[in-house]
């Protein structure tokens, strides 16, 4: 999508189509809408992340074994769990502990005409019961601060133990990933695998992936 502007003024994209999804940036209508009624998120929510992509060109080449169920934590705007809803089928519930960041997910879901179930609550809250109902749980930028580097852990932790089948948390390599990352694979296997996409749509990163099967 494009916006008319006067002569002289360079055309601004305001959203993108990757691996089968829309992808819309903040001059979007649908965002510039959701700003107005004045949600603001504080914790990161602001765009979507691009280590979100990284997980979705994964997932469309490694196709899980089992999606029916999927958990996207710390989800923002939550494109990786509407892509697995719209391209695997999956029944997807939304983490998040901010809740302004629902308005813009549901708007980009709206948009991609699927829909995934809302979740205010912090990673230490969700408990092995809840996260047992899981076959996969993916995750992009969720270890950006020094304080998070032991509750991500502990999620994956008590994913693994409840039998979630699969677990890919995505980050543009950030030293606080890295070292959570090192620390699951010690506890459980898995590997971390650097991952980055050219064209049109760039990003570049690593993915923590865990089998549990």
């Amino acid at each position: 999508m494009t916006e008319a502007l006067s002569a002289g003024q360079k055309i601004r994209v305001t959203e993108r189509k990757f691996r089968g999804v829309t992808l819309p940036t903040a001059g979007h209508k649908v965002i510039r809408r959701v700003k107005r009624e004045g949600h603001e998120p504080s914790i990161h929510g602001t765009k979507l992340w691009r280590s979100s992509f990284l997980i979705m060109d994964y997932l469309h080449k490694h196709p899980p074994e089992s999606a029916n169920s999927v958990l996207d934590a710390g989800c923002g705007w939550g494109i990786t769990g509407i892509w697995c809803a719209k391209k695997l089928g999956a029944s997807v519930v939304s983490l998040d502990a901010d809740p302004a960041v629902f308005p813009y997910l549901k708007a980009v879901a709206e948009l991609n005409k699927v829909s995934t179930t809302p979740l205010v609550r912090r990673f230490e809250a969700l408990k092995k019961p809840q996260l047992a109902d899981f076959d996969l749980l993916v995750a992009a930028d969720v270890c950006f601060w020094d304080d998070l580097v032991k509750p991500v852990g502990k999620l994956i932790d008590r994913a693994i133990d409840a039998g979630v089948g699969q677990i890919v948390i995505a980050d543009p390599e950030r030293p606080t990933f890295h070292e959570m990352a090192e620390k699951a694979i010690n506890r459980h296997g898995g590997d971390l695998i650097h991952w980055s996409l050219k064209g049109k749509l760039k990003a570049t990163g690593a993915l923590l992936v865990i089998n549990n099967q």
